[in-house]
């Protein structure tokens, strides 16, 4: 059984997640991964997912403040022996969830162009590919992505 629980970026579990996620981004991204992680701190993410399997923390995720009305996906990540069990997707409705409860009416997010899962897991869920927006404007390795919450 999963369970997932609202929590802030000052959670240890969340900020172990982060690093895991990070060494798999460095890897990933190579030479860009500089340009990457400076948007990526947690410091300014305050509403944030841990699931647990087992009691143990297995994946994460949050929602970060764009703007008046839109809230950035940050931060989803799932251990990899915990892949192909749909808990990126729970986690995603979870924040979704959270997003509507706060009066936004849209998400949006951005990935990279190595990260096939991701990609996958967006389209899944019905997130549609937008231009590339802010920081990530004229990124080529960059692939962004919304949906209409309301």
């Amino acid at each position: 059984m999963i369970d997932i629980i609202r929590t802030d970026s000052q959670n240890q579990d969340f900020i172990e997640l982060v690093k895991l996620l990070d060494a798999d981004l460095a890897y990933r991204d190579d030479e860009d991964h500089a340009f990457y992680n400076q948007f990526n701190k947690i410091d300014t993410i305050m509403h944030c997912l841990v699931a647990y399997g087992n009691k143990k923390p297995i994946a994460c995720g949050g929602i970060k403040q764009f703007d008046f009305n839109r809230m950035e996906i940050k931060r989803m990540y799932v251990l990899p022996e915990h892949r192909g069990k749909k808990i990126a997707q729970n986690i995603l409705s979870e924040l979704e969830n959270w997003a509507k409860e706060l009066g936004i009416e849209k998400c949006v997010l951005e990935t990279g162009k190595k990260q096939p899962e991701a990609i996958s897991l967006y389209k899944k869920c019905d997130y549609k590919l937008t231009p590339n927006y802010g920081q990530y404007s004229n990124i080529e390795n960059s692939v962004c992505f919304e949906k209409f919450l309301l």
